[in-house]
């Protein structure tokens, strides 16, 4: 397994910001909360071919939370889906990728997101149709906090719990986001009493995730897993850090510049 050193995330997270810059779309604080969770999955977790990203064989990964997709595309170029050029063109009139993945245009996306609480439901679908087809594929799924007080999460999450969906993993990006609104937020006590297994982490720590996820077991039939990860927004840069303006603010030049200088 590869490990994962601050210096690595930094340049993606350089990446994020030139990519966003240059497109004039992006969620760049969004992005850097679930980043290193995301690197984590692909180097360590997640069991696919790039050069075949329909591989019957692979695990499956939805990005519930659609608009930190940034995230995901700079991931997928890193681990040979995307090409240089695929981030060069983000966000350009006919490009494959766009401010919200589009499961028709990019190698490796599984599911059409962005609209908070569907993604989800999908990831549960496709474990559901795995188990029923007798294939071993696990399926991961990451959800925003704010995305929690959907209730498509819930039914879903339910449903799960009731078919023993054990090949079914969520992340769950805990960045405070949705204590913005209801402060009064249980989130591990809500995801327990809907019968799933419950670990929380630091979201930003390979060392707890690995530790986490070895903690972990799979089967068609079981209980399914959810990881909490407490994360910050727009972790990695002070500037865009915290629920501001920054959640869909596109940097100019100077601010770019400051945002790369940091990240050095």
């Amino acid at each position: 397994m590869n490990e994962l050193t601050p210096v690595l995330n930094k340049e993606l997270r350089a990446t994020i910001i030139q990519m966003i810059h240059r497109a004039g779309e992006g969620h760049i604080p969004s992005s850097f909360s679930i980043l290193d969770a995301i690197h984590f999955l692909y180097t360590e977790i997640l069991k696919y071919d790039p050069k075949k990203p329909k591989w019957e064989e692979r695990d499956y990964f939805v990005l519930s939370k659609g608009h930190g997709c940034a995230a995901l595309y700079v991931v997928l170029n890193k681990y040979g889906f995307l090409k240089g050029q695929d981030l060069i063109d983000y966000g350009k009139p006919g490009a494959i990728l766009g401010g919200h993945p589009d499961v028709t245009c990019v190698p490796g996306a599984e599911a059409s997101t962005g609209s908070l609480g569907h993604g989800f439901p999908t990831a549960m679908g496709l474990a559901l149709g795995l188990r029923i087809k007798n294939r071993p594929n696990r399926v991961f799924a990451l959800l925003g906090d704010g995305e929690c007080h959907e209730g498509t999460v819930w039914e879903s999450a339910n449903v799960a719990n009731n078919l023993e969906l054990g090949n079914l993993c969520a992340l769950v990006d805990w960045n405070g986001s949705a204590a913005q609104l209801m402060s009064k937020d249980d989130l591990p006590g809500k995801w327990k009493s809907f019968g799933w297994e419950v670990q929380v982490v630091n979201g930003h720590s390979d060392q707890e995730l690995r530790a986490a996820f070895s903690r972990l077991t799979y089967a068609p039939r079981g209980t399914p897993k959810v990881i909490i990860c407490q994360n910050v927004k727009g972790w990695g840069v002070k500037q865009v850090q915290g629920h501001g303006i920054w959640h869909h603010k596109i940097p100019n030049e100077q601010e770019m510049a400051a945002m790369l200088e940091e990240l050095k």
